[in-house]
């Protein structure tokens, strides 16, 4: 089942061609992607300056990924796109009164600033870090609008992640009422720590799986958590990364784009 050193078709992978500088290769029992982290759709705007910059993506998975029996959360980023763009929906940033902006990297209040909801995000919700890279923190219209069948990446563990719209429900669910700390007011997706998961509230676990024609697979779902936030198989290391939100390998990003919550 699996095919050496070769560079899977495009078209088969819904990758369009214009998304030339994209490549699949399966080689024993590793898939690679990699890429120039260049999207063929607009971008921004965000903030005064912030340009998309060529990377240097190359990230490899299991091929032929298994269900562990486990569930692992390390991963800063959480997949990436047939067309070589990482998803990278968490954030490194947390309610802090004390910084002027609202929000800084001490983690000690508790409260994650969710980047849908929290952060500047174009029209495909996506922004760029210091680094320029380019990545999706929710549902790029461009690229599901553009997809050949439902498969729209490859996850940390090597599983792979669709996109069928409503037909697939996340079980993550606003809490009810009003903050009990931190930062105060109602639940409102601000912060990840507004969301709970409300097992068979939806269709899918609480790593956005379910199986599809009978094989163990992740969803992009309109609503948090939008892509894979944990994971059942084993996760390539090529996705942990080591301080705050950066990718282990290529340009390591600097602090994301961000903006006051309240904003």
């Amino acid at each position: 089942m699996k095919t050496l050193g070769i560079t899977l078709a495009l078209t088969l992978l819904a990758v369009s061609a214009a998304q030339a500088h994209v490549t699949i290769t399966v080689d024993g029992d590793q898939r690679c992607i990699t890429s120039d982290g260049v999207p063929d759709h607009e971008t921004g705007p965000w903030r005064a300056g912030a340009t998309v910059q060529e990377q240097d993506h190359r990230f490899c998975m299991d091929a032929t990924p298994e269900l562990t029996g486990t569930v692992t959360h390390r991963a800063r980023i959480s997949g990436i796109t047939v067309t070589g763009i990482p998803l990278r929906p968490g954030t490194a940033e947390y309610y802090d009164p004390s910084s002027e902006s609202g929000y800084s990297r001490e983690p000690s209040s508790g409260w994650n600033v969710e980047g849908i909801g929290g952060l500047i995000m174009d029209a495909q919700n996506a922004h760029v870090d210091g680094d320029g890279m380019y990545h999706y923190h929710g549902i790029p219209s461009a690229v599901t609008g553009a997809l050949y069948g439902t498969l729209f990446g490859y996850a940390a563990d090597g599983f792979e992640i669709h996109y069928v719209g409503a037909q697939a429900q996340s079980s993550w669910q606003l809490k009810p009422g009003e903050r009990a700390s931190g930062p105060g007011g109602a639940h409102d997706g601000t912060y990840v720590q507004d969301y709970e998961f409300v097992a068979g509230s939806g269709t899918l676990d609480e790593c956005n799986g379910a199986l599809l024609d009978g094989q163990y697979v992740y969803f992009a779902t309109d609503t948090y958590p939008f892509f894979p936030r944990c994971f059942k198989g084993t996760v390539s290391s090529d996705f942990t990364g080591g301080r705050g939100d950066r990718p282990p390998r290529g340009n390591r990003p600097s602090p994301d784009n961000r903006t006051p919550p309240s904003e």
